[in-house]
């Protein structure tokens, strides 16, 4: 895969040279393709993403988890949040370092592809659909004063978009494209605590609708194949993830989660957006 995305930069920086030497009668962009991407994903690392509670379970998120003293169970300087997956062993002391939690994970991405374009002109209009894998994890932790810690990790499983794509091409070799469209994902998702003494319970739906949008170029080094450079954005919802700490069945009522309402407290990500970069070689074949 690095071989891969390496020499669509290459391609992408020889294109003028090598356009220069062809002739402008070639077949152009227009017919059917397969291909593929692929290449390295990059989150923004939202800071001040946390954890955001609902005690009386009314549906409405950002209460204040009080012990039976009165305290904020969550609050500095011994209880916090981070960006990050908690590291084991993390002291609660002070969460919010940066040796509380990992970073999110950025990762390589692999695609196969499908697609159409029609050209005239200059002007290339086309459609393309995409099916694949990112490898990037993006996680957010809580840190309570018990003291113990609480991760929502999420992940892709896979990711499908359709897109149309609009471009000019100078000399029936080299193609400047945009491209947008809707994408579907399967969004995994994952809870840890070290919290022993409450019951935890996960609900929520894991397939998201979203939209997929950037450009690139790409470059025919023969007549039939191409190999280009592109940026892509992805955003999907991500908003319905519950987890809820509940009695395990011996829980005491004065536990923090219980204080409020007996049936527990459930929690969400304060960040519903996943979004992500992605920079990736492409090639194609074409019909």
């Amino acid at each position: 895969m690095k071989s891969l995305f390496l020499a669509g930069i290459a391609a992408a920086l020889v294109a003028p040279s090598i356009a220069s030497a062809q002739t402008a009668d070639e077949d152009g962009f227009s017919g059917v393709y397969i291909g593929a991407a692929g290449g390295y994903d990059v989150q923004p690392n939202d800071r001040g993403s946390s954890i955001l509670f609902d005690t009386n379970l009314d549906g409405r998120f950002g209460d204040a988890v009080n012990t039976a003293a009165g305290a904020n169970a969550f609050a500095p300087p011994v209880g916090g949040f981070c960006n990050g997956r908690a590291l084991a062993g993390t002291s609660p002391t002070n969460p919010t370092s940066p040796a509380a939690c990992a970073k999110d994970k950025d990762g390589w991405a692999y695609y196969g592809r499908i697609g159409y374009d029609y050209q005239r002109g200059g002007l290339v209009l086309g459609a393309v659909g995409e099916f694949g894998k990112s490898e990037i994890t993006d996680s957010v932790s809580a840190f309570s004063s018990t003291p113990a810690s609480y991760v929502m990790t999420r992940s892709i499983d896979w990711e499908a978009s359709i897109r149309g794509r609009v471009g000019y091409t100078p000399n029936n070799r080299t193609l400047f494209y945009g491209t947008f469209g809707p994408g579907y994902a399967r969004i995994d998702r994952e809870f840890s605590t070290t919290n022993a003494v409450n019951g935890f319970s996960e609900s929520g739906k894991r397939n998201h609708w979203g939209i997929t949008g950037g450009g690139g170029i790409e470059q025919k080094v023969a007549n039939n194949v191409s190999l280009g450079l592109e940026y892509m954005y992805h955003q999907y919802k991500d908003d319905d993830y519950r987890v809820r700490a509940g009695n395990a069945g011996d829980t005491a009522a004065s536990n923090p989660f219980l204080l409020v309402n007996g049936s527990g407290t459930d929690f969400r990500r304060s960040d519903d957006k996943f979004r992500w970069h992605s920079i990736r070689a492409t090639a194609a074949y074409r019909f």
